[in-house]
């Protein structure tokens, strides 16, 4: 695993994603409950940008359609 630079953006993204999981292992989380709010956030994560992306599609096709 690389070792950023301190102070780094990739430095940061590390600490708080080191610190996150530090307090799932301190507070003995079961290792599928670690991995099912993983999964619910990247869910959350998907279905957000899925939302983006169909308002987004949905402008591009009303500005083509304008266009005409």
């Amino acid at each position: 695993m690389p070792d950023y630079k301190p102070y780094t953006p990739e430095w940061h993204r590390k600490r708080y994603l080191k610190e996150a999981l530090d307090k799932y292992l301190d507070d003995y989380v079961e290792n599928d409950i670690i991995l099912e709010d993983i999964g619910d956030i990247l869910n959350s994560r998907c279905i957000k940008a899925y939302k983006e992306f169909e308002k987004t599609n949905q402008l591009e096709w009303m500005i083509r359609k304008n266009a005409e």
